[in-house]
């Protein structure tokens, strides 16, 4: 059996920030986890342009030629570096799909080159956005139905199976076998990657679509705010590995304060303790270059805490975010929520990010009972706040559809070829949640 995630991405000056993470149910990582980008041969599809209606021929070869010249991942990124002739495209922005000839390309490869497997042999499980539109499904199902004549395939939203990856690997480390599962699918998932981060309530399994709120600022907005806190600071960084560097090190020294005045005090008591190093060499010359890396550590994510540090537009605090998502929420549900907010996405990986975004909501949820309690003369019950975190959050939403794919409960569920040659392609607008995946 076979399983697919799909991720969006978004480009951050002609970086790709987003992956797609590829492989098959059971396995406890991705087989492979590329960019979703596509490198196209432009050269081609300009002389089928060009050709004259009367030389058919030239014509017909100039587009197979552009259908079969390529490349994706990893290694579009080197032809588009390395050649003129290939130009980028990305089939996915802000968690849309906006090319499905790029997509359908895209997944071409993914199946053919990277899983080599036959498509018609095996069932599908893909992710899509929370946010997404039932038509975007239908064109999903189309294509896996109609070019890569899949058997069944099941969609599935990323905030469902970041709780069940969540509830799946905790479950894995208690020696009991709880046997209340449904309020194990009620809970927030805070999904922050490279791009298009979502704060998403489920319950028991089905997503609040009107209770859904997006934050402005992701991943690749921290590594930008670290890049140009190093430069401002008089670090000479190469132009054109400025970011990638600026990546490496949020990523390897970057953490979480609990007081982000107590931190800027520690580090400048004892700079010899808390200033980290950067070395590396320049490609171009090969000269090598050391960076000091000091206040940028736990700056760059304070912006999740502290958004008007990094951007004018927007100052809502992740964790007041959260607080409104849920408040939002029908009432009977909010206690349940409060009590798992599951963190997904590598940008949560910061080390201390899920104590302070537990301390914060659990001040500001404290701060309304005791205003409620003062009010209304009553003595409200307190409300628990835990935020889950685990070490596969990272590829949480993977892990949960590995999970899911691997039951036996998935096959019954999939949407298969007869309902589409049946139904035709509004079937693939919903997707059941089944046993299988708590």
């Amino acid at each position: 059996m076979h399983f697919v995630s799909q991720w969006d991405m978004n480009h951050h000056q002609r970086h790709v920030t987003r992956y797609s993470k590829l492989g098959f149910a059971g396995n406890s990582e991705p087989s492979f986890t590329i960019p979703t980008v596509v490198a196209v041969n432009e050269s081609f599809l300009d002389q089928s342009e060009q050709c004259s209606s009367a030389n058919w021929l030239a014509q017909y070869n100039a587009g197979v030629m552009a259908d079969l010249d390529f490349f994706i991942g990893d290694e579009a990124l080197s032809h588009f570096k390395s050649s003129g002739l290939y130009s980028l495209r990305s089939p996915i922005r802000h968690g849309q799909v906006n090319d499905w000839d790029t997509m359908e390309r895209f997944w071409q490869q993914s199946i053919f080159n990277y899983l080599r497997c036959n498509p018609e042999e095996h069932y599908f499980l893909l992710t899509d956005s929370p946010v997404s539109t039932p038509e975007s499904r239908e064109c999903m199902g189309e294509i896996m139905f109609e070019t890569f004549n899949v058997p069944g395939l099941y969609i599935s939203v990323q905030s469902v199976l970041s709780l069940s990856a969540g509830f799946a690997y905790l479950k894995s480390l208690s020696e009991e076998d709880s046997e209340d599962s449904v309020s194990d699918m009620t809970g927030v998932v805070v999904d922050i990657g490279d791009g298009a981060p979502h704060i998403v309530p489920v319950v028991n399994g089905y997503v609040i679509g009107s209770s859904i709120k997006s934050f402005p600022l992701s991943g690749s907005d921290v590594t930008q705010f670290v890049m140009q806190l190093l430069q401002e600071r008089g670090e000479l960084l190469p132009p054109d590995d400025a970011l990638d560097i600026a990546r490496r090190v949020k990523e390897t020294y970057c953490y979480t304060p609990s007081d982000i005045v107590k931190e800027f005090k520690k580090h400048d008591s004892k700079p010899s303790k808390y200033i980290k190093q950067w070395s590396a060499i320049k490609p171009k010359t090969g000269v090598p270059y050391t960076i000091d890396v000091g206040y940028e550590r736990f700056l760059g994510p304070e912006i999740f805490f502290h958004p008007e540090m990094y951007s004018a537009d927007f100052s809502t605090p992740l964790p007041e975010l959260i607080d409104s998502c849920v408040q939002s929420a029908p009432i009977d549900t909010r206690r349940a929520l409060y009590k798992n907010i599951v963190l997904s996405g590598g940008t949560t990986m910061f080390k201390d990010f899920h104590k302070r975004l537990q301390n914060n909501i659990k001040k500001i949820v404290d701060e309304r009972v005791a205003e409620t309690n003062a009010h209304h003369r009553v003595e409200v019950k307190p409300v628990e706040v835990n935020v889950v975190t685990h070490p596969i959050q990272s590829y949480a939403v993977w892990f949960g559809g590995s999970v899911a794919a691997s039951s036996h409960e998935f096959f019954e569920c999939c949407h298969t070829k007869e309902d589409y040659e049946e139904h035709g392609a509004s079937i693939c607008r919903t997707s059941t949640v089944f046993k299988g995946m708590y």
